[in-house]
């Protein structure tokens, strides 16, 4: 093996200790957080904030990276933090990218709805352009999920 092989080996570990150590999060913006539970061996998304069709759509790419190199098959998905509507990127969400979470090896997303009815409305038409894969369950608080999501380990 040359040494950029094992340096770039050493850095990658070097990314997961410090991971592991829950000093930062795989993706942080003012509208989204990303993490790995390592306890759980869940992905959580802690969407903040009015979401643009912009920021859903890079929120979501960076999911799907944060899945694959996790490699996990489970996220909760927490709106609670949500505010307002995000209709523009709901399409894309169930007909373009579900379909490629699936195709990375996505099991189980646990999706808790916003308070805001605005939100909620956009989250079922999300749901509604997703095809028929029954991995995707919708709750109305934090803890149920968490449960949902414990009980699949």
């Amino acid at each position: 093996m040359n040494n950029s092989r094992k340096i770039e080996i050493l850095r990658e570990i070097q990314n997961e200790l410090e991971l592991r150590k829950g000093s930062k999060a795989y993706f942080s913006e003012d509208f989204v957080s990303i993490e790995y539970d390592f306890a759980n061996h869940y992905l959580y998304v802690n969407w903040k904030g009015y979401q643009t069709e912009g920021s859903v759509k890079q929120g979501c790419e960076k999911m799907l990276e944060a899945l694959l190199h996790y490699k996990c098959q489970n996220i909760l998905n927490d709106n609670t933090n949500v505010l307002g509507i995000w209709t523009p990127a709901a399409q894309w969400v169930g007909e373009n990218w579900l379909p490629r979470m699936v195709e990375a090896g996505l099991k189980y997303f646990a999706w808790v709805y916003s308070p805001s009815m605005l939100s909620q409305i956009s989250t079922n038409e999300a749901l509604k352009h997703t095809p028929p894969i029954n991995i995707v369950k919708t709750f109305y608080d934090l803890e149920s999920a968490k449960r949902s999501l414990t009980a699949k380990k």
